[in-house]
């Protein structure tokens, strides 16, 4: 299965566990995670009032993200962690007062689901999907911390190709906050490869109030960089594993590198929020 042929969640007995956790070695130096990795909807929340072609769509979740999360986990022996529902029912990489938490609209499609959620209702999907996969997070931290190994954050994510009628150049993008000590050298490693059209946050700004970015690294003094790859390029499993390749390679001696494991609190960027597709 491709990776942009994902299924909605059916089986009830899966939906108890929002979060999928790839183990892996905390000396590898770096924790990949996945905000939107799925499109699935657990049982009792239906189809949020969409027919199922919205559900193929960015606007439910980051199309060819997981395959290249999972892949690049393998080739670094890192452990990741990916959700396992669709960024419709809550939008993991979002502050808990961000009023796209839950979206109502989402690149012209109405979510009926949505529309007429009151606080009780996000307070409920905050504690069943967005807290877990907090608590993962920490929790994976944590540990890489006791160990004596701070990790760098890589989160991994997809935009469209087109955005609203305006093609983007860009093949990858790599999004940052105020430090830039892993996002720069990244940079430059994809400025080096030949063909590629690298974004220095592009096609989105990285400072972005209560993300996971800002969360669990930015908070930590922990280095960090949000990679985000054109969907049509991860579309199928052979692109996927090609950008996971690339990534392998590059992630690895930066991961190693003296002194950027270190903690070191940076103060974010004040940035209006952008919504990320």
């Amino acid at each position: 299965m491709s990776p942009s042929a994902a299924l909605k969640l059916a089986d009830p007995a899966l939906e108890p566990c929002p979060v999928e956790t790839i183990d892996g070695a905390v000396d590898s130096g770096v924790l990949i995670l996945c905000d939107h990795a799925s499109n699935a909807v657990p049982p009792d929340l239906g189809d949020l009032g969409l027919p199922a072609a919205e559900f193929e769509r960015h606007i439910a979740y980051d199309i060819g993200a997981a395959a290249v999360t999972r892949s690049l986990a393998r080739r670094l022996g890192a452990p990741a962690i990916l959700t396992r529902f669709s960024r419709l029912i809550i939008d993991p990489n979002r502050g808990r007062d961000d009023p796209t938490l839950v979206m109502r609209l989402s690149d012209g499609a109405v979510v009926p689901g949505n529309a007429h959620v009151d606080e009780a209702e996000v307070a409920r999907r905050i504690e069943r999907f967005y807290d877990p996969y907090d608590a993962a997070i920490a929790a994976a931290i944590g540990r890489a911390m006791a160990a004596g190994h701070p990790p760098v954050i890589v989160t991994v994510h997809s935009f469209t190709p087109i955005w609203r009628g305006w093609p983007r150049p860009w093949h990858v993008g790599i999004l940052w906050d105020a430090d830039a000590r892993f996002a720069k050298p990244l940079l430059e490693g994809l400025q080096a490869e030949e063909g590629l059209v690298v974004g220095d946050n592009e096609p989105y700004d990285g400072a972005l109030a209560g993300d996971t970015i800002d969360r669990h690294a930015t908070e930590r003094g922990l280095a960090n960089a949000l990679i985000e790859i054109r969907q049509d390029l991860i579309a199928s499993d052979e692109g996927a594993e090609e950008w996971a390749e690339r990534f392998a390679r590059l992630l690895k001696p930066l991961a190693a590198r003296e002194g950027l494991r270190t903690p070191q609190v940076h103060a974010s960027r004040t940035r209006d929020r952008l919504r990320r597709h």
